[in-house]
């Protein structure tokens, strides 16, 4: 059985060493790229299971190179775990709104990360959860077609990922009733994930902005988790 493939794209080489070492360790085949082209060209030719992709790069960036993963067709399921020095949220949006799976700062630690790649390899493999039902909430304004796994927001399709879908979905099914981060992480990527709730939080994040006014319906709920604003819903046939 061939073991999962694992692309390590860093420009500081000890921290690439370290990378390539752990993630040997646990069992994965591994290359590394230092430059952003370099990583792009190989992506293409031999697509891996997974990118560990670090943001700050000499000649293309990793939000670019995140871009232009997902944008091609034969590379778009890859996943991609980001890794930032940054600690900035908003270059974290930016990467899980181009379709980044997951993200550590720097510095990380070896389990941390290996537990992300884990995790991104499991969803990848998985079915996304579906209540087979579509939605109309809020006078017919919002509209979540589980089955076709499409969203509308005033008859006009808005793309989403996988994870805001499926968070979407899941709050939606049951207006004003509280979810824990950990029942968001459960319904949308299985219970065995190991998914941090910042990482959550910015998948909420990101799928606010998507929603524009409406994405203040997804109310935070301090300390606990997240919920849909109660109201009208109702199943369409």
């Amino acid at each position: 059985m061939a073991r999962p493939s694992v692309l390590i794209v860093e420009d500081e080489r000890e921290i690439a060493e370290l990378m390539q070492f752990n993630l040997k360790r646990a069992g994965f085949d591994t290359d590394v790229a230092h430059r952003g082209r370099e990583a792009l060209d190989r992506i293409r030719k031999t697509p891996p299971d997974v990118v560990v992709l670090d943001l700050m790069l000499p000649d293309l960036d990793g939000l670019e190179i995140c871009r232009r993963i997902r944008a091609n067709d034969e590379t778009r399921r890859v996943g991609v775990v980001m890794v930032t020095a940054k600690g900035d949220e908003s270059d974290v949006v930016a990467g899980i709104e181009l379709g980044a799976d997951d993200y550590v700062c720097k510095p990380f630690s070896p389990r941390v990360l290996v537990a992300r790649v884990k995790a991104v390899l499991r969803r990848s493999g998985e079915v996304q959860p579906s209540s087979g039902r579509r939605l109309e909430l809020v006078e017919g304004r919002l509209v979540v077609d589980a089955e076709r796994h499409v969203t509308l927001i005033d008859g006009k399709s808005i793309e989403l990922t996988l994870t805001e879908f499926g968070m979407l979905n899941f709050l939606v099914q049951r207006p004003g009733f509280v979810r824990t981060r950990d029942q968001i992480i459960a319904a949308v990527h299985g219970r065995n994930v190991v998914l941090s709730s910042r990482t959550v939080d910015v998948h909420m994040t990101a799928l606010r902005r998507k929603m524009g006014d409406l994405g203040a319906l997804i109310e935070t709920v301090r300390g606990v988790g997240y919920r849909f604003a109660e109201g009208e819903t109702a199943p369409v046939e």
